[in-house]
């Protein structure tokens, strides 16, 4: 499960916004409890952009905000021209069909904000709310890219403190949530959000499903080959968001 919180300059309340990427995993977030739905595809590659299909039905069954991640490609957040394109056609299409939110992000090849681009795709947005996701944990500097984001109107940012967990990442998130003021799991949740002060959080909270195929080709794997097998799902699991929720209300 990937362990991350959100600092959030604008909400003095506690809200858990789950990370899905299929309609069961949405249904079972807001039966946990969940505030809010950051929807994407493909975990595997840390999300992608979601189809407008995936959207159009999750907001069928749900009725928290959903809010959409807008990343053309797995790997970094240094884009293209013709990414770029694709980013603002995909902010349009996410619009038009009812996301309450966009989630995105872009550095330069030095690992800063992209602040021309960023105003560029936060424009594309309007009158939508914009996070900036964990393109922040790649940044050169985290003190001066928080106050850059601050500067450009983002609501809020998704990051691990530019470590590979939530816990590793704690004392950058404390630094973070006292800048801005003015991977989460049952076991560290608490010390977590005593630790840092964040009033958000963000996880996936995923358990393994096993597929309904009763024939499987063992010989043959869809993706690479270190990937998760066909025959093995990853869904929002309802009980560790409980579990999750609990922690927090209790703590705060």
């Amino acid at each position: 499960m990937k362990r991350r919180t959100r600092v959030d300059r604008m909400s003095d309340a506690f809200l858990m916004e789950v990370c899905v990427d299929s309609v069961e995993s949405a249904i079972n977030a807001e039966r946990g409890g969940a505030g809010r739905l950051e929807l994407c595809s493909s975990l595997l590659e840390g999300g992608i952009t979601p189809s407008v299909g995936l959207l159009q039905v999750v907001k069928q069954y749900v009725r928290i905000p959903v809010y959409c991640m807008v990343r053309p490609r797995g790997g970094d957040f240094l884009y293209s021209d013709r990414e770029v394109e694709v980013m603002k056609t995909d902010i349009e299409l996410m619009k038009n069909h009812g996301a309450d939110g966009l989630v995105l992000g872009a550095l330069t090849e030095d690992g800063r904000v992209d602040t021309e681009l960023c105003v560029e795709l936060q424009a594309t947005c309007r009158p939508l709310p914009v996070t900036f996701h964990r393109a922040f944990d790649m940044v050169h500097d985290p003190v001066v890219a928080l106050e850059t984001l601050i500067s450009l109107g983002f609501e809020r940012v998704l990051t691990s403190g530019c470590d590979s967990s939530a816990l590793e990442g704690l004392p950058l998130i404390k630094r973070m949530v006292e800048q801005v003021r003015g991977g989460i799991s049952e076991r560290n949740l608490q010390r977590i959000l005593e630790g840092s002060g964040a009033q958000e959080f963000h996880c996936s909270a995923r358990s393994t499903k096993d597929s309904g195929m009763k024939f499987r080709n063992a010989c043959v794997n869809m993706g690479a080959s270190l990937s998760a097998s066909e025959y093995s799902l990853k869904v929002a699991d309802v009980t560790k968001i409980r579990t999750l929720n609990a922690i927090a209300k209790n703590t705060l």
